[in-house]
C-alpha cells in the first residue's frame, strides 16, 4: 500500500510572508526561493535534501489560539541554550522554559507571527 509524504508545510501570517519567511530562512539556514520579494501573497523556503517545503502565506485573520501542531527542533552544533539565544536574536519571543533539572525537556518559542515550535535538547546539551 502507498502512503502519502509531507510535501508541505503552510504557516499563515497577516504580515509580510516573505518578513516571515526571513525568519524563518535564518532560524533553518535555508534560502528563500530567488522569486520571493517583499510584498508577495507567500514566500517559499525548500528543503535542499528533499524534507517538506515550507510555504508562509498571507491570511486576513491573526492567530486566535494555541497551535494545534507546531515544529520540534533539534540544534546541531550548539546548545540549546545557545540555539534558543541565537533564535531570539532572529525575533522569536519565549512562550515557556520545560527544561528539566536533568537536561531533558524543552523550550517553547514563538515566530514573529505568534506560530510556536520548540527547541529540544542536542547533541551538545
Amino acid at each position: 500500500m502507498m502512503y502519502p509524504s509531507i510535501r508541505t508545510i503552510t504557516f499563515d501570517c497577516t504580515g509580510d510572508p516573505y518578513d516571515l519567511g526571513l525568519f524563518w530562512s535564518g532560524l533553518l539556514g535555508r534560502p528563500l526561493a530567488d522569486d520571493d520579494k517583499p510584498g508577495d501573497p507567500e514566500a517559499v523556503i525548500e528543503d535542499p535534501e528533499g524534507g517538506p517545503t515550507l510555504l508562509f502565506v498571507r491570511v486576513p485573520e491573526g492567530k486566535a489560539a494555541k497551535n494545534r501542531i507546531h515544529l520540534d527542533l533539534k540544534p546541531h552544533g550548539r546548545t540549546r541554550a545557545d540555539e534558543v539565544a541565537r533564535v531570539q536574536g532572529l525575533g522569536a519571543r519565549l512562550v515557556a522554559d520545560r527544561t528539566r533539572p536533568d537536561g531533558s525537556g524543552w523550550v517553547v518559542l514563538a515566530d514573529p507571527e505568534g506560530n510556536e515550535f520548540c527547541v529540544e535538547r542536542g547533541e551538545l546539551g
